[in-house]
């Protein structure tokens, strides 16, 4: 059985899969996201839960821990670490955690590279191909998906994080001229 998996259409949250940052944890550069996937997507469900087994079979064969950590989390369930239910995007998905040390490719839905780091962000909608390794360490066991490439497939509503465009904060539509500035200058500064 393969560990490997390509999602059906899923949304990115904390998504830094296209510039690295520093995981505090372990001090390595990493790229990554969190993949929300609605659990009306069975197949990719299925596809997930039977990399996470294959993984597990693979590293401990047929003696695997009662308890592993499970990566595939329910966003309907879930709390934040202060007990406060996640944010209403999660509700109806399971979530993940995915990420790589090395950049993963990046293309849009016709095959076209992507290379801007902000191309892509948090809330935007897309497939992953990712593998799922199985792990022991330090007491530690469990599953982990890791991150291949990427595909967006369409712009989503901002998951919060992201600053707005340059032209959203002067109110310009893409492709319209800017609002024609004011002449006058009130003087009583």
């Amino acid at each position: 059985m393969s560990t490997r998996v390509v999602t059906g259409k899923v949304r990115f949250s904390y998504f830094s899969a296209l510039t690295a940052r520093k995981n505090e944890m372990n001090g390595k550069e990493e790229f990554s996201t969190q993949v929300l996937v609605p659990k009306t997507d069975t197949e990719t469900v299925n596809q997930l839960k039977a990399a996470a087994k294959a993984a597990l079979t693979a590293k401990f064969g047929d003696k695997i821990p009662k308890t592993v950590r499970n990566p595939l989390r329910d966003g309907d369930t879930e709390t934040k670490s202060d007990g406060s239910p996640l944010g209403p995007e999660y509700a109806g998905h399971y979530f993940f955690n995915t990420k790589s040390t090395a950049k993963p490719g990046a293309v849009d839905m016709h095959g076209h590279d992507i290379i801007g780091s902000q191309d892509i962000v948090s809330g935007d909608y897309g497939r992953v191909s990712l593998n799922a390794y199985a792990y022991d360490q330090a007491g530690n066991k469990g599953v982990s998906y890791g991150l291949n490439n990427i595909m967006l497939l369409s712009k989503g509503d901002s998951l919060g994080g992201a600053k707005p465009s340059a032209a959203s904060d002067f109110g310009i539509a893409a492709g319209k001229a800017a609002p024609a500035a004011a002449e006058s200058v009130d003087s009583d500064w």
